[in-house]
């Protein structure tokens, strides 16, 4: 009877630790499949010098990607991943550096953000055989994708939908919206955020005009003390929550908000340990994209010449419920109004200013029984 025990007692044994270390079927760790290349070398790329890779936004969503894609596959993140980072705001620059990672021995390229459209255009024919993934644009601001490209873009109008929506739920009346700059992506967020507080307005029956915007487009991405005065003065006048899709800006909409006793959104990452004064974040699935993409490289099945959309019908963006600080608005009524983004019950408009044309949202799109105050 002991001997049967002890070999029962092996064989559990045996059991618990093939399911925890064999098997998993992507094997290395649980992180990819047993055929992964992995003697592979990852970089990640800034487009300026005003680009930090520690960003708490777009970057760091990124880099963060590559981090946990190395590590769960127990690969050497100091070794295989590093950050290079543009001299100088020119297409030039960007080239050069990308030149710079590849001469490292980078395989495949990760370049966060829209600066990055001509260069890459530029980059993916001189280098052939190296990969390129840019996130939040198109090489050439409209493609072609060559065969070693992929882009990736993100349906912040939904993300940004989802943010304004549950702040009217949660009972707040005057918001606030700070773009940095007007370009597609920001551009999105914005109006997708007044058609989220509108739809939730209408789901409460407010009468019109209960809901009010101040919209402002900053005019870059970077902190700056006349920032934080405006944001300032919004909260003085009344305004309840500002959300800042304006990278490093927004960390002057969060030190005004301090000193208000106020909240703001966050953005593109979810930036609840920033401050406690963010109450939420519009986020885009940064790491979960730059995964897929780098999953499918070690696995020889990177398709290039594509241009990805991430929505919230494939895990593309959201709100992290978990750390967020509504005061009523719950998880249910977080993914039932999910779930009619996903199913197509909800359409988010994604109408963007003419070249040169009006940023004023009310000239855009439908605002709804919602009070628009553009601040130009």
């Amino acid at each position: 009877m002991k001997k049967l025990l002890a070999i029962l007692l092996t064989l559990t044994m045996v059991v618990v630790l093939v399911a925890a270390c064999g098997g998993s079927t992507n094997g290395n760790g649980g992180g990819g499949g047993s055929n992964e290349k992995t003697d592979i070398k990852i970089a990640l790329v800034a487009h300026g010098p005003d680009s930090i890779q520690f960003d708490g936004s777009f970057n760091e969503g990124a880099w963060n990607g590559i981090v946990d894609f190395l590590n769960k596959r127990n690969l050497n993140p100091r070794e295989q991943a590093n950050f290079f980072q543009a001299h100088d705001e020119t297409d030039e620059a960007r080239v050069d550096i990308m030149t710079d990672a590849i001469s490292w021995g980078a395989d495949i390229l990760i370049l966060p953000g829209f600066h990055f459209a001509m260069s890459v255009g530029t980059a993916q024919d001189l280098f052939p055989d190296t990969k390129f993934v840019i996130l939040d644009a198109r090489p050439n601001f409209g493609g072609p994708e060559a065969a070693n490209t992929v882009s990736i873009e993100y349906s912040e109008e939904e993300s940004g939908f989802l943010a304004g929506y549950a702040l009217v739920k949660d009972g707040f009346t005057d918001l606030g919206f700070m773009g940095g700059v007007a370009v597609p992506a920001v551009v999105r967020f914005g109006h997708g955020y007044i058609e989220g507080a509108a739809y939730a307005a209408n789901e409460l029956g407010l009468a019109p005009g209960t809901v009010t915007v101040n919209y402002h487009y900053i005019g870059n991405f970077l902190p700056n003390p006349a920032v934080t005065t405006m944001a300032a003065s919004w909260y003085a006048s009344g305004t309840q929550v500002i959300f800042s899709a304006a990278g490093g800006a927004g960390f002057s909409v969060i030190e005004a908000a301090e000193s208000a006793n106020t909240f703001v959104v966050g953005v593109d990452v979810d930036q609840a340990n920033d401050s406690p004064t963010v109450i939420t974040s519009a986020m885009k699935a940064l790491a979960v994209s730059v995964d897929d993409m780098l999953t499918d490289f070690v696995n020889d099945n990177f398709q290039g010449g594509r241009n990805l959309m991430y929505n919230a019908a494939n895990r593309g963006i959201g709100l992290p419920m978990a750390t967020s600080r509504f005061r009523t608005f719950s998880l249910d009524d977080y993914n039932a109004i999910l779930a009619k983004l996903v199913d197509g019950s909800i359409t988010v408009t994604k109408v963007l200013p003419d070249d040169g044309g009006s940023t004023n949202p009310n000239d855009l799109i439908d605002v709804g029984s919602v009070t628009v105050t553009f601040i130009n």
